[in-house]
């Protein structure tokens, strides 16, 4: 397990599996890949299906609140003793891995193989499962008994390790197409939308691509929305953002095509699913007067839609944006994107600091959109974004008091956010 990180390719998460006995393949899989909305579309469609009375298994990555929040099954996180006793299990199986001289899995491997044999323990009826890195050598696509496919949007991100256009990296993602299952896509663009077809109809699947335009919203605002739709009635849910309504476009094309192979998923099982529907840091409401928002808009079109949802939901608001990016994202494109809305840019840096873009060089960028940039870098990580948020608290709340609209919002990696949430989670408790 001393390999941290992802490593691109199957063959040690096989043997590892192989050693655990193959735990995978008494599992039925929805597959999920894409870029942004692939963990909204795996909590409506988990939620839904567990509403419905199928015991249904979640992988999730990254995550935000724990890490036992990765592995779930309806909704509950795996337990502190579960994890442990399946840990000392698959140490059991890395020896054996080593004795033979094979292939030593990397940390996302051991937490996907002890994925697999956790779902299998609890008997899970379906296993909602979202792919890490890409699609083709991820280690999620070693399943093999995929019910359906399922794509959330696609579009730049990993540049350079799944490819450097939109085309290359849609052929690598498709490759969780397994034959014989059904595919449902999100709506894509058309040289993305031809590649999934092509792929999907070399391999014999039906392809479907959801109708977010079919979806009329009825009412809305930044903490949830009413929905009418065509298959399913009126819909609430409590997410909310530009893109929730593709995503749950999405889930509800799953659900008309899991009906279709024969699951029992009753409209009540799907209002009560997408009502009860729960994915934090996602244009997640945390304190009102002035309102706080955390958003994980890590990546350009991720920043596009958050952008929309600002305008949308905070007009003539003054925006107070806490941001924290990795360096090997499009920075300079999200701060273009976000930035020039903003009263003022509240810079951090984040724990990873092999990754983290440093405070400064971040202000530095921002500073070209925005006059009022301030950087916090001068103790750690966490007691900088604490200090960060309280500012940007501070002053959005002073300007209430003057009769001015204003919000506070966290956004850039989803890394931080659950610090974000623990932060202001103490703020209540004082």
């Amino acid at each position: 397990m001393s390999r941290y990180g992802s490593v691109l390719g199957l063959d040690a998460i096989r043997g590892l599996l192989e050693e655990l006995g193959n735990p995978q393949e008494d599992l039925k899989f929805i597959h999920i890949a894409g870029t942004n909305g692939k963990g909204s579309v795996l909590a409506y469609t988990s939620t839904i299906l567990s509403k419905a009375g199928y015991r249904t298994g979640r992988y999730v990555s990254p995550t935000v609140l724990s890490y036992r929040e990765k592995i779930q099954v309806d909704g509950e996180w795996i337990s502190e003793n579960e994890l442990t006793e399946l840990t000392e299990e698959i140490k059991e199986a890395i020896a054996g891995l080593e004795t033979a001289g094979a292939p030593i899995p990397t940390l996302f491997e051991v937490e996907t193989a002890m994925a697999f044999l956790y779902f299998k323990k609890k008997s899970c009826d379906l296993v909602v499962l979202e792919s890490g890195l890409g699609g083709r050598l991820d280690a999620t696509n070693i399943v093999k008994t995929t019910v359906l496919a399922a794509f959330a949007t696609i579009s730049m991100d990993h540049i350079g390790i799944l490819g450097n256009t939109i085309e290359e990296i849609a052929a690598d993602k498709c490759e969780i197409i397994k034959s014989g299952c059904k595919v449902v896509s999100a709506k894509q663009k058309p040289e993305v939308k031809k590649i999934l077809e092509e792929k999907a109809e070399r391999t014999g699947c039906p392809f479907t691509e959801a109708k977010p335009e079919l979806l009329i919203i009825q009412k809305e605002t930044y903490k949830g929305m009413d929905v009418e739709t065509p298959d399913f009635g009126n819909l609430h849910s409590g997410l909310t953002g530009e893109y929730q309504k593709e995503n749950l476009a999405t889930a509800l094309e799953i659900v008309c095509a899991l009906r279709k192979e024969g699951y029992k998923i009753p409209e009540e099982a799907v209002q009560i699913g997408v009502a009860e529907t729960k994915w934090p840091g996602r244009f997640t409401s945390l304190r009102e007067n002035p309102p706080l928002i955390v958003d994980g808009a890590h990546n350009e079109d991720a920043a596009k839609k958050l952008a929309i949802s600002i305008r949308r939901y905070f007009p003539n608001y003054r925006i107070h944006l806490v941001m924290g990016v990795f360096k090997d994202k499009e920075y300079k494109k999200i701060t273009a994107l976000l930035c020039p809305d903003a009263e003022c840019v509240y810079a951090i840096h984040l724990p990873n600091e092999e990754r983290t873009l440093l405070a400064g060089v971040l202000a530095e960028d921002a500073a070209k959109y925005c006059e009022n940039v301030i950087a916090f870098e001068k103790a750690d990580a966490h007691s900088d974004l604490e200090e960060a948020l309280k500012t940007a608290y501070r002053n959005a709340k002073k300007e209430i008091e003057e009769n001015q609209k204003s919000v506070v919002i966290a956004c850039g990696s989803l890394s931080y956010l659950g610090d974000v949430i623990q932060i202001v989670e103490t703020w209540d408790k004082a």
